[in-house]
């Protein structure tokens, strides 16, 4: 690990001693390149630098207790002797972790798409609240959001909402709100008072450029249509409406919220290319005997990642069996509670399986 580390703030060093070159400095697009690949190496090399500062204080240490001939400095010794070994066990497994393979989406805007599941009009209903539980996160964070295609239930609900969210580092957080997601509550539309239970899926997909998915324009049909509201009222009274179908694989896209026919297709095929990314990258893993879990399964009440329990005010994550009982933050979009520990369970399981 020594080695790969020496080797990673060599090449951080380098970085500094080219984009100090006058030369280089005259190339914007070198220096940008050059400022991205330092900012991916400085958490490393920093945390490395603190580490070896801590070795040399630990052997000054050391070496304190070993010449030193006074009780009380010997006891000093030991004691910041204890506080050093436990930075430096910190610090090497903070290096370990920062050492592992990232995932090359985890810095991509991403698009979300949320479907009501079992459930009826309450599963629309929870839809919705997942759509601003998720762009309420997003807000917290700085990040930007856009509905690109919504199809409504009528009453206040969603049986199907698709958006964007832009922001640096939004796939590797949101990625983990990927799956079922279950509620049980008493329904507005209920009037005996009994606890329903309702499903809605959540997909997270990574937003791909144009040259990382080849769509041939042989392999899409599009239709042109006048997008309409609930209950089928005409909402444009131009036929503003697109819906893609990618002839190979079945996958079809349809947007209507914009006024506009070039945005309404622009954004429908953003979802198609995201959604043929995601197939292809499951298809890669799939061969080489490491496919994930799907994101998404048939929105079954018996399947979920997080259940939100209204009479207990509890929200139980069933990947690492954590309960927050603060269900109103979590559902205001304080889902780092539930994040942050899910990564550390990603990490602690690649570590085992890399030192294993």
């Amino acid at each position: 690990m020594i080695d790969k580390l020496e080797q990673i703030e060599e090449r951080y060093e380098a970085i500094e001693r080219q984009m100090s070159d006058p030369v280089i400095a005259a190339d914007y697009q070198a220096v940008a390149k050059l400022a991205r690949e330092q900012a991916e190496l400085r958490e490393i090399v920093e945390t490395f630098r603190q580490y070896k500062r801590v070795l040399q204080e630990l052997a000054d240490a050391r070496e304190l207790l070993e010449m030193s001939d006074d009780a009380e400095m010997r006891e000093l010794a030991r004691a910041e002797m204890e506080d050093l070994e436990a930075e430096e066990e910190r610090l090497k497994q903070a290096l370990r972790t920062l050492l592992l393979p990232k995932d090359p989406r985890d810095e991509k805007n991403v698009i979300v798409e949320i479907r009501a599941g079992a459930g009826g009009d309450e599963a629309g209903l929870f839809a919705a609240d997942l759509h601003r539980m998720i762009t309420r996160y997003a807000e917290k964070k700085g990040w930007k959001t856009a509905i690109l295609s919504s199809h409504a239930s009528g009453i206040g609900g969603y049986k199907e909402i698709i958006f964007e969210v832009r922001g640096k580092g939004a796939y590797s957080r949101l990625k983990y709100e990927s799956g079922v997601h279950r509620v049980q509550r008493v329904p507005a539309t209920e009037s005996q008072g009994r606890i329903h239970t309702s499903t809605a899926t959540v997909a997270v997909l990574p937003e791909v450029e144009d040259v990382e998915v080849e769509i041939k324009p042989n392999d899409i049909r599009i239709d042109i249509y006048r997008s309409s509201g609930p209950g089928g009222q005409s909402v444009n009274t131009t036929d503003s409406a697109v819906r893609i179908t990618h002839l190979p694989t079945g996958i079809v896209v349809q947007c209507q919220d914009e006024k506009s026919q070039l945005q309404n297709r622009l954004r429908a095929m953003a979802i198609l290319r995201a959604r043929l990314y995601n197939m292809e990258i499951e298809r890669q893993q799939a061969e080489l005997g490491a496919q994930r879990r799907a994101q998404v399964g048939t929105g079954e009440r018996s399947e979920k990642i997080r259940t939100y329990n209204f009479p207990q005010n509890r929200v139980t994550d069933h990947r690492i069996g954590l309960s927050s009982y603060n269900l109103a933050a979590i559902l205001d979009g304080e889902l780092d509670f539930f994040i942050d520990e899910l990564i550390a369970a990603e990490q602690a399981a690649r570590l085992q399986a890399v030192e294993g």
